[in-house]
């Protein structure tokens, strides 16, 4: 018995830009297409248990996360704010010494 002969080489190669679609493999001949196996009740125990583990350790990261956090972030906010406070001060302290010159300096002018 001889192998089926290959089929021909295609009248036209796609290039690299086109996009090409391609057909599922077609199944030998007398063979029956397998329809996709619906997964076994102690597979799909292991899926919800796994899915339930898997949520208990989320919450369990997410608050672990939260309190180990929770005082770095807070020496953070404290230390911003005062910062912050500290650069407000000299900005306005500037402003104000400013206008007060401008002010003055007016007064004189008259």
């Amino acid at each position: 018995m001889t192998p089926p002969a290959p089929p021909p080489p295609p009248r036209r190669v796609p290039t690299l830009t086109e996009v090409v679609k391609s057909e599922p493999p077609a199944a030998p001949a007398g063979v029956e297409p397998v329809a996709p196996a619906t997964p076994s009740a102690e597979e799909q125990l292991v899926q919800r248990v796994l899915a339930d583990v898997q949520r208990q350790v989320d919450l369990m990261l997410e608050q672990r996360l939260r309190e180990a956090l929770a005082p770095a972030l807070a020496r953070l906010t404290d230390a911003l704010l005062r910062e912050t406070r500290r650069e407000l001060a000299s900005t306005l302290q500037e402003v104000v010494a400013r206008a007060v010159a401008q002010e003055l300096s007016r007064h004189r002018g008259r």
